[in-house]
């Protein structure tokens, strides 16, 4: 198979587009550039705007507890009060610093908690600046850039995660403004011995930041870094940039990743007093058994399965198209180079990730799409340009080997997972694509999920087919089948997943007109509630610290304003508490829910002298 998408101009990666031909009819450039100045600007304006829609029916965290995990994280590092995450994930400071204006606007948790999702909106619907200029240096016209550029922005990977406060809403610009930046900066041309201009300096500065920004805002930002570092090893040993500039980056790179480390450390005591649930262990513990390894490479041939199926077949084109040039013996060296980048951060990710969960008996350990979903921008722009530019040998070739992909790796999670994938616990967050799919809300269907995915890849290659007779009719077609599934994907993952979620969490925790939340100082929560609704009752309690105790070997603390305890069955409220409840202490609310049943518990006002 021989790739066709590759730049025509060795050593810049990028296609140039040359300028018009004077003459009668032809667009002066300051005009044409002022018109794709006004397009950008308003396809961005759409962008948000498609965002806060979605996002307008979210109101408190429901995506538990990642999403309170950062928000308590912006809460502390705003002056706020500290929430008790102990034994849990550990959830970095980078993303919770784009989150404080949110805390400067707002003085209650639900206009927090929006004015969050605007802020995911702004930076999320940078996917359409960012994913057109991949999409020309893939040397697509510029016409088609801007269109599938748009539908970039729609993944559902990209867009429904906008509608939560997780690094996720942000992490594929992130990863994509990096990519670009190190393209700019390994590629720009500079004659030897010539002082390399101003803006590669600029460059590679750039992508240090970012790629340090993405390591202080979650774990997988560590692939990232090292990615990044091993890049800038190879510029040097093949001289492909001057020794000083590539230790400027990496300077850029080590201190802003060091003041990350410094902030993400200083947050450890205000939330997680007694230390986390110990993700780098299990990692270590898998990497170091026969049974972990095994573990570690299905669940990861798992998330790449639903890269595939998620994006109809396209994100495998694009992987197995970067592995070809990856291995090539024609591509440049340079692009040889970030191709393999891109394949390390893919499979560094799925496996490392797979390799530090824990064994939660949940049908998502086995297949997820969230954790790679920061690639699958970039996957699917390389499969939409060889949809667009290859030869019809070309792309039927890509098309296979992302068939054969995608069918290897649905018989991989069938023959490790087996009957645990109707057996285990269905969540219906971790699948908003393949629900779709197969059209099924209440449970998992791998084979049903495949055929679905490529049928829809079957339908891509005939719609770009119809380029051969006419020019227009394909790619326009193309654009719309993706765009539209794109758009069905979000608008019934949000109607289906996301708002029912937060109607029920609301249903179950909200204390807002029972207690005076806003003068509540202080809330300790029994650790036998179940942890969803602890924090979403640190959630509601937004002006209290918090604290957790375990009834059963220790007393409910009295030194707090509000207590919330577990509620055993057929005992009244009022009996809830240990050994009886304090003198002046009544119950405030109680509820059973499907999560939990607990009972709040609330202490006597404080006496007033004469």
């Amino acid at each position: 198979m021989s790739t066709e998408i590759e730049p025509r101009r060795a050593g810049t990666g990028v296609a140039r587009p040359q300028a018009a031909p004077s003459g009668t009819g032809t667009v002066p450039a300051p005009a044409r550039r002022g018109r794709w100045i006004w397009l950008f600007l308003l396809g961005w304006l759409l962008q948000v705007a498609v965002r806060l829609w979605l996002a307008s029916g979210q109101t408190m965290p429901v995506a538990t507890p990642d999403e309170a995990g950062y928000l308590f994280a912006a809460r502390v590092l705003t002056g706020g009060t500290d929430a008790d995450l102990s034994y849990g994930t550990v959830y970095r400071g980078g993303y919770p610093l784009l989150l404080t204006p949110a805390f400067w606007i707002g003085d209650d948790p639900v206009t927090v908690y929006r004015s969050a999702l605007v802020i995911n909106a702004l930076i999320s619907a940078l996917m359409l600046p960012l994913a057109y200029l991949l999409l020309r240096r893939l040397q697509v016209r510029r016409r088609w850039s801007y269109v599938f550029a748009h539908v970039t922005a729609l993944l559902p990977g990209v867009l429904f995660y906008s509608e939560f406060v997780l690094t996720d809403a942000v992490l594929p610009v992130v990863l994509l403004g990096w990519l670009l930046l190190l393209h700019s900066w390994l590629t720009e041309p500079n004659r030897p011995g010539e002082r390399a201009p101003r803006r590669v300096t600029l460059y590679g500065t750039g992508a240090s930041l970012l790629v340090a920004f993405a390591y202080t805002s979650h774990t997988r930002g560590a692939v990232f870094l090292l990615v990044h570092g091993a890049l800038l090893t190879v510029a040097v040993v093949c001289r492909w940039r001057p020794w000083h500039s590539a230790a400027l980056t990496a300077l850029v790179a080590g201190a802003v990743t060091m003041a990350g480390t410094i902030l993400n450390h200083s947050l450890l005591p205000h939330l997680y007093p007694a230390g986390d649930n110990n993700l780098s262990g299990n990692l270590a513990r898998r990497l170091t058994t026969q049974d972990g390894l095994a573990w570690m490479l299905s669940l990861g041939t798992g998330q790449i399965w639903y890269q595939a199926v998620a994006t109809g077949g396209l994100a495998a084109v694009g992987l197995v198209t970067v592995g070809f040039a990856a291995t090539r013996r024609g591509t440049p060296a340079r692009l040889r180079a970030l191709a393999l980048g891109i394949l390390a951060i893919v499979a560094g990710i799925a496996f490392a990730t797979s390799g530090a969960l824990p064994v939660e008996y949940r049908i998502g350990n086995y297949v997820y799409g969230r954790y790679l979903a920061c690639v699958t921008p970039i996957l699917f722009a390389v499969g939409v340009a060889v949809l667009l530019r290859a030869s019809r040998q070309t792309l039927l070739r890509a098309v296979s080997a992302a068939v054969t992909l995608t069918v290897l790796t649905a018989c991989v999670v069938q023959w490790y997972a087996g009957d645990r994938l109707s057996r285990f616990t269905y969540t219906r967050y971790d699948f908003p694509e393949t629900s779709f799919l197969t059209w099924d809300w209440t449970s998992f269907r791998l084979w049903h999920a495949t055929l679905a995915g490529l049928t829809l890849l079957g339908l891509a290659v005939l719609a770009t087919l119809l380029r051969r007779p006419s020019r227009q009719a394909g790619p326009t077609m193309l654009a719309g089948l993706l765009a539209a599934v794109a758009l069905a994907m979000v608008v019934t993952a949000t109607d289906r997943i996301a708002r029912p979620l937060v109607r029920e969490t609301t249903a179950y925790t909200d204390l807002r007109g029972r207690a005076d939340l806003k003068h509540t100082r202080s809330i300790a929560l029994d650790w036998n509630v179940p942890w969803t609704i602890r924090l979403s009752h640190y959630y509601w309690a937004w002006w209290s610290d918090g604290s957790i105790f375990d009834a059963r070997w220790t007393k409910p603390p009295r030194n707090v304003d509000m207590v919330v305890l577990y509620w055993p069955k057929n005992v009244p409220p009022t009996a809830t508490w240990p050994g009886g409840a304090p003198e002046g202490w009544k119950v405030l609310d109680h509820r059973r829910t499907p999560e939990g049943d607990w009972v709040v518990w609330s202490a006597p006002p404080l006496a007033v002298g004469p």
